[in-house]
């Protein structure tokens, strides 16, 4: 069983935020969990543009607080977010998240993530597998 508080985890190394200082991600439950996917609280600062790409990772969001816009940057299609959206990239969209107000999003990855967020520009994360 495993039981963690955000408060917790604020801080440590499971506390991610980008060098822009728009997003903060927080690892509630990572690849060396070993539970077959990881689990995310990622806020999003208001009045940003910011672009993802997680081409090793199916990707559920369900945004719980803030409002913007989702962009498929391959299709060129825009949906509104609020309270209550979820998104599901399953086929590794590119796709840019701009706010109007700050967002708070609870992420489901699969595989999940492993360590940091950084990664090239093909959405290649440098470690894929949980580490032995």
């Amino acid at each position: 069983m495993i039981v963690r508080t955000t408060d917790e985890i604020t801080g440590t190394e499971r506390d991610i935020a980008s060098e822009n200082g728009q997003w903060r991600s927080k690892r509630i439950v990572l690849g060396g969990d070993r539970v077959g996917f990881s689990f995310h609280e990622t806020t999003i600062e208001p009045n940003t543009v910011n672009n993802f790409h997680y081409a090793n990772h199916v990707e559920a969001v369900w945004l719980i607080e803030g409002e913007g816009t989702l962009t498929d940057r391959e299709t060129g299609e825009t949906y509104p977010l609020g309270p209550g959206s979820m998104y599901l990239l399953n086929g590794h969209e590119r796709h840019t998240v701009e706010t109007t107000t700050r967002m708070r999003m609870l992420c489901v990855f699969n595989p999940p993530v492993v360590g940091d967020e950084r990664h090239d520009e093909n959405g290649v994360y440098p470690l894929i597998e949980v580490p032995a």
